[in-house]
């Protein structure tokens, strides 16, 4: 029979969800899709030193407005329930004493101050401390301690940690769905913390093999900055007796930097102008990040960009739905190497999308914009002046700048323009077009184009002089689609007034 596809998004409510966080639960969610599996989302806040308030919420809305759709978890529930860590912390103490008395993990007892000193001995030898197989059995330990004494230590309350015995001269044999077969010798490894008596909850790696164990998860899709930890995690796997269900691997390349060296960061993005978070976030002690739906960005825009970083497809097609993705996604084409992050090309794929939407696409996004700046209109000429608009965006916030004069006459009148066309028989002309205009009583416009046109080669002048004045008084700068888009969508008696403005109240140049 075959293994449920089951993943799991696991991220630590510590700030705002960083974009290779998302990348990391976009992928989960391909692969889940892609093989008609469950995506789970659990919130490990077993750090609560490290704890934010609002992480977990900012964590949950950014998946949902990603289009990220969860089956499983935080705020839907499921029969693993419950899905924070700090929820389950009676779970992991167990688990932890299991270990212990199977052998594959011990309590310790040594204070911060016996830790350093053994560092500084190390140091004063010219080598690195590590709390491994030569120092365990030298402190104040299970492995050193009587029975009696361990457990009088802990009937009087003093603080305690189990650490996992790492096993001494041992080859871990792992396999990564990306990164192929992988060996290491357990002596370069140290007793890694799996419990802390102190605020009663478990480690990241006691935590979250339990948690992926109880939740049948198949498939493990990470981060590369957890491969370090793939060893400790078979053998916990081991320990258990858990090896039959234990999930497949696949640690995921770094994003980095435009410059292509290191991780991507929030300075890189301050620094360079753009988000490194989804969503604007800020902080309980009032910092700001930007997020990219508030920089202007598609969501289908910002996911499609991001499937690509580090995922290749094989093929020349850039553009993808959520659908396409999941029918192409496997984790065979991800890469081993990191995945350096393009401002630009960000801003190229946005401008893709909203080339492509339809008027009736842009009204959610174009009514919020129209109405912030006092403008009431139907849907249908807010989405049909952004339509007209649309080739020349890139984000949603070129909106305004961009159909602002469909609802707004001009008050001002760009001074280049205004030189160059408000002198000579321009005005005199413009005059003359008010009046064809004003006797025309079809204004769609195909028919006032020909017209127009007409009555302009009838005239002898040229079709630029005409259309820049005209543009002069409808835009008021030198901008916008064709004239005859704008005179049909502002209709007649908004022509002949914006004419009228103009020829009252500037003056032709000399």
């Amino acid at each position: 029979m075959t293994r449920e596809v089951r993943v799991r998004f696991a991220p630590s409510p510590t700030g705002p969800l960083h974009i290779g966080g998302v990348r990391t639960a976009l992928y989960n969610y391909l692969f889940a899709r892609r093989h008609g599996g469950k995506m789970i989302l659990r919130i490990e806040d077993t750090d609560s030193q490290r704890f934010v308030p609002g992480a977990e919420d900012y964590i949950i809305e950014s998946l949902k407005w990603c289009g990220i759709e969860i089956d499983e978890g935080v705020g839907v529930g499921g029969p693993h329930a419950p899905y924070r860590q700090s929820e389950r912390r009676e779970i992991y103490l167990k688990y932890a004493k299991q270990l212990v008395d199977a052998g594959w993990a011990y309590y310790a007892f040594d204070t911060p101050e016996e830790l350093d000193a053994l560092r500084k001995e190390a140091e004063e030898a010219g080598k690195t401390f590590a709390y491994n197989y030569e120092v365990r059995e030298k402190l104040p330990t299970s492995l050193s301690l009587s029975k009696e004494e361990v457990e009088a230590r802990i009937a009087r309350g003093d603080q305690w940690v189990v650490r996992f015995k790492m096993p001494e001269n041992e080859v871990v044999k792992m396999d990564d769905l990306i990164r192929g077969h992988v060996e290491v010798n357990t002596s370069t490894l140290d007793d890694k913390v799996l419990y802390k008596s102190a605020d009663a909850l478990p480690t990241y790696h006691l935590a979250n093999i339990v948690d992926d164990h109880l939740m049948e998860v198949s498939h493990v899709i990470r981060g590369e900055e957890w491969l370090p930890s793939l060893p400790l995690h078979y053998l916990l796997y081991r320990a258990f007796g858990w090896t039959d269900t234990q999930p497949e691997f696949a640690h995921l390349p770094l994003l980095l930097k435009p410059t292509g060296s290191g991780k991507l960061s929030k300075r890189d993005g301050d620094k360079m102008g753009f988000p490194v978070f989804p969503l604007f976030w800020t902080s309980p002690t009032g910092e700001t990040s930007r997020g990219y739906r508030e920089d202007g960005y598609l969501a289908e825009a910002f996911i499609n960009m991001l499937s690509l970083l580090g995922w290749n497809p094989g093929t020349d097609q850039e553009i993808f739905s959520m659908q396409e993705l999941i029918d192409s996604f496997s984790l065979d084409r991800v890469s081993k190497a990191g995945a350096r992050f393009q401002p630009d090309k960000a801003k190229w794929f946005n401008a893709q999308y909203m080339h492509s939407l339809t008027d009736e696409q842009f009204v959610p996004f174009v009514q919020p914009i129209l109405r912030e700046h006092g403008i009431e209109t139907t849907d249908e000429r807010a989405g049909k002046a952004a339509g007209i608009m649309k080739e020349r965006m890139t984000l949603v916030t070129d909106i305004w700048d961009l159909v602002s004069f469909f609802f707004v006459a001009p008050t001002e009148y760009e001074e280049k323009l205004a030189k160059k066309q408000w002198k000579g028989d321009n005005p005199a002309m413009l005059g003359k077009l008010r009046g064809i205009l004003e006797g025309i009583d079809d204004f769609s416009k195909e028919n006032t184009e020909a017209v127009v046109r007409a009555w302009i080669e009838a005239e002898g002048y040229s079709l630029g002089q005409v259309m820049n004045t005209l543009r002069l008084a409808l835009v008021g700068a030198g901008k916008g689609p064709g004239m005859f888009d704008v005179t049909e969508f502002i209709g007649k008696e908004e022509c002949l007034k914006r004419i009228d403005a103009l020829m009252t109240n500037l003056t032709p140049a000399e």
